[in-house]
């Protein structure tokens, strides 16, 4: 699971807490005063609030999508109002229903709008909590008190959670909301070093081969007007054009196919990089010392071909880059927490041709699951490099 949809999650598990609060609320009542309870009552306020939780899950869904759902928030409003009534509206209990419609209301509308629903639903509790006492004094969890003590109850209750639900699940919204931004900036960030490495390929490819083709255009036309006058001339600047094309179609292969060394430095900042900016966090870690002769360029493919499978073919979370040597032999592992459960020969024909690499220079390549769930590519090289 990606970062973006363990965000969506906890957010969402947050915001339907609340209505978890809510049937415990109930449930509580119910058995903690069963001998009050009014089934002609209950079983409405039951399959109002059963309802209620239905279209509230819809509203926090559509709030997730950037979308305020009207209709899902007015019924559920309705609904609200339903279950409050047939149970007493005790904010303790069913009434608490009003708050948890609240914490989703107010999500997506302006602070003012949000202030005067907060206002609303605490005005609607109190009445509603009263009116039910003043007709049954049972169907609070008060018992045997006046009316002062009931309102003062109400008021406090009611405006602590109209006060509290609202801002808290607009907290979390900004937090998801900012989630979501960070995911959108980490692929824009990817999408923009990959562009930057075909702009840098461009460049390479432009200054690698430009300067053969300009002087190959240039003794092309210097041998087409020397092929009259002097045959011997205009042959050898043919030569000359025969020598460059194979040195430029040399080097655009080498260009192309990556034949050309790499930088082990300049490679582990980029896949870091590369690895930070999907979300996947990266150690490394490197000997104080340079590495022997040959050696850095093959690890620096290794690593490379190791990154490029975590992106492509797991779900990890951390990659860990190790190497090491010592005088007999030298040594890179990637580990990463997002093990798929195949083996390395499952992985694509990239990883056989890195082992070729890897065994040209006496080494050894292995890929494959380790017992702690992680997956584990390791290069082992014997030093010194035969020459």
């Amino acid at each position: 699971m990606n970062p973006i949809d363990r965000a969506r999650r906890h957010t969402l598990h947050m915001m339907a807490s609340i209505v978890v609060m809510l049937w415990l609320f109930i449930i509580g009542r119910l058995f903690l005063h069963a001998e009050d309870v009014h089934w002609q009552r209950v079983v409405p306020g039951l399959i109002a609030v059963t309802a209620f939780t239905w279209y509230y899950h819809r509203a926090v869904s559509a709030v997730l999508r950037d979308r305020y759902a009207r209709r899902e928030v007015t019924i559920a409003g309705a609904l609200a109002l339903v279950t409050a009534s047939a149970g007493g509206a005790d904010p303790m209990s069913w009434g608490f229903t009003l708050a948890a419609w609240l914490s989703v209301a107010a999500i997506g509308v302006r602070v003012r709008t949000a202030t005067v629903m907060a206002v609303g639903t605490m005005a609607a509790g109190v009445l509603l909590g009263l009116g039910n006492y003043l007709l049954d004094p049972d169907v609070l969890l008060l018992r045997d008190v006046t009316a002062g003590p009931v309102v003062a109850y109400l008021v406090f209750i009611y405006g602590l959670f109209c006060v509290s639900f609202p801002w808290t699940n607009r907290v979390w919204m900004w937090i998801w909301q900012l989630a979501v931004q960070a995911s959108e900036g980490k692929e824009a960030h990817t999408r923009l070093a990959l562009a930057e490495e075909r702009l840098r390929f461009s460049r390479d490819l432009h200054d690698l081969v430009g300067h053969q083709l300009s002087a190959i255009a240039v003794k092309t036309e210097l041998a087409v007007r020397l092929a009259d006058a002097d045959t011997g001339a205009a042959k050898a600047e043919m030569t000359e054009v025969h020598a460059l094309t194979r040195k430029a179609l040399k080097e655009l292969r080498q260009a192309v196919r990556g034949y050309r060394e790499l930088d082990l430095g300049a490679e582990l900042n980029s896949v870091k990089g590369v690895l930070e900016a999907a979300g996947v966090r990266c150690e490394t870690r490197l000997p104080h010392r340079e590495l022997p002769e040959g050696v850095a360029p093959v690890f620096a493919y290794v690593v490379r071909e190791a990154v490029t499978n975590v992106l492509k073919h797991s779900t990890a979370t951390f990659c860990d880059i190790l190497i090491r040597f010592t005088d007999e032999e030298a040594e890179v592992r990637v580990r990463n927490d997002g093990a798929t459960g195949r083996s390395g020969d499952e992985l694509g024909s990239g990883l056989s041709g890195l082992a070729e690499r890897v065994g040209a220079v006496r080494g050894t390549l292995t890929a494959g699951p380790v017992d702690d769930g992680h997956f584990l590519l390791r290069a082992v090289v014997s030093l010194p490099i035969a020459g």
